[in-house]
């Protein structure tokens, strides 16, 4: 505490304080070396070995300089600093912006992968802590952490960051070894980072907003899984799925929900058995759907074909059944057949269900009359999603079921789906051609005259769909 008092107080009013002491005391020693400097030249200057001296002082001084340089070469490096407890130096660098070489280099043996993680262990106090403890020894992060209570034990559900070394195989031994059963871990990214809240109202939010979205935002909330809506009356007749109670049904693997519009929602994962907990938000989220009913959002694009005429392209759904049903009665038996692969007086009843938000989205293309003149369904089928398109005859060859089918690849890329394919026949060139256009990946797989051609998406699809050249002039957004 002096010292550090003396320090404060050696400046008053912003300059130093000197002392007569410490002045009489430089000096006499000035004083003394002088003295000292001035013995040694007249010994060494008017004696009988004046000169001999001074050449063996130099040898000295030389002999003395070359020993200490030689020394401090061999054994000048200091031990480190956690062998001497002393604090490494900081690094010390220019003032002024950074420049790109002083990041620090990425550390390969830092390396760091994400993992999500799925297992149960025992209802036991210390059982869980077991299972962290295995974890940090493997130098594994926990960035979050998920309880699912069951009757016999609790599954936990982790995301993990883990050294890019260790291995999936090595991680689930790592667990099984802490007492954790029934593994499950597959890769994360960044999206895995929000929590499990966020991520639920995130969700709720898109369905409020279109009623196309309860599929997807099922399969976001229950990670891979297959969905599929069963309606109450099948197209064809006959008897409909067995209802289900209002609360749903919980089956190991698969869940069994009341369907908004009266049919059956089933949801299936068979690697992985449903938790209470996840019953219970999949529940509340088709309730939501159910409560806000038939809804769609609003807006629409205006566009102008090449040889002037403007049409709009809008989403669509039961409410615009008859207008639907108006273009059917105006499209050619052939343009029918190859849409639907059957009698062409089939068509009609299979509207309400493809107009139906619960089963996909459709888009319509409408002149400045109202008419419709192109319907675009994309369509969830199941953890697949297919595509189809329907022209009236007069409005064919214009570009409209390219820019219908862009849209719909882009809506499908945006929705996390990974693939989308058309069923068609082997002579619809214009589907084909349409297919082609977008400039994707395509798979073709042809069966006794029917087309079935794949198209794979990647995170690139919406940057392929506005790249593609193919736009039928400039888009005008109107909400």
């Amino acid at each position: 505490m002096t010292s550090d008092l003396s320090r404060v107080t050696r400046t008053r009013h912003g300059r130093p304080v000197h002392h007569w002491r410490r002045d009489l005391v430089e000096l006499a020693a000035l004083f003394t070396a002088v003295a000292v400097a001035d013995g040694v030249a007249n010994l060494i200057g008017h004696g009988p070995d004046g000169p001999a001296l001074l050449v063996i002082s130099a040898l000295v001084l030389a002999a003395t300089a070359g020993f200490h340089t030689w020394w401090a070469r061999r054994h000048g490096h200091a031990p480190p600093a956690e062998h001497t407890g002393a604090r490494p130096a900081a690094e010390v660098r220019p003032a002024g912006p950074a420049r790109a070489t002083d990041a620090a280099e990425p550390d390969p043996a830092r390396a760091s992968v994400l993992w999500r993680m799925r297992t149960t262990v025992r209802d036991e106090p210390g059982s869980l802590a077991a299972l962290c403890t295995a974890l940090a020894g493997r130098r594994v992060d926990i960035l979050s952490l998920q309880t699912h209570p069951l009757a016999d034990g609790t599954v936990d559900e982790f995301l993990l960051r883990a050294p890019e070394a260790l291995t999936a195989t090595e991680l689930t031994r790592t667990v099984s070894l802490a007492g954790g059963l029934s593994t499950w871990i597959e890769r994360a990214d960044a999206h895995d980072l929000v929590d499990a809240p966020t991520r639920v109202l995130a969700l709720a939010a898109r369905t409020a907003l279109d009623a196309a979205e309860l599929p997807l935002a099922l399969r976001q909330l229950l990670g891979r899984c297959t969905i599929r809506s069963l309606p109450a009356t099948p197209f064809g007749g006959g008897r409909g799925p067995e209802p289900v109670p209002v609360e749903g049904v919980l089956e190991d693997t698969v869940m069994r929900l009341r369907a908004p519009e009266g049919g059956v929602l089933t949801v299936e994962r068979p690697y992985l058995p449903f938790t209470p907990a996840e019953f219970a938000r999949a529940r509340a989220l088709v309730e939501l759907d159910s409560r806000l009913g038939p809804r769609i959002p609003d807006g629409h694009d205006v566009l102008t074909l090449p040889e002037g005429a403007d049409i709009t392209v809008r989403r669509v759904d039961t409410g615009d059944l008859a207008a639907a049903r108006d273009m059917h009665e105006r499209c050619s038996r052939r343009t029918l057949g190859l849409r639907y692969h059957g009698p062409a007086g089939d068509a009609d009843r299979y509207l309400n269900h493809l107009l139906s938000p619960r089963f996909g989205r459709t888009l319509a293309a409408q002149t400045a009359s109202g008419r419709i003149v192109g319907l675009g369904h994309l369509l969830w089928d199941g953890d697949e999603t297919e595509v189809a398109l329907l022209v009236e005859d007069a409005w064919q060859r214009r570009g409209i079921g390219a820019e219908l089918l862009g849209r719909l690849v882009t809506m499908a890329a945006e929705a996390g789906c990974e693939s989308v394919y058309a069923v068609t026949q082997a002579s619809n060139t214009g589907m084909v051609a349409a297919m082609r256009g977008l400039g994707l990946p395509l798979d073709y797989q042809i069966e006794e005259g029917t087309l079935v051609v794949t198209a794979r998406l990647d995170t690139t699809a919406a940057a392929a769909r506005e790249g593609r050249g193919e736009r039928l002039g400039e888009t005008a957004r109107a909400d």
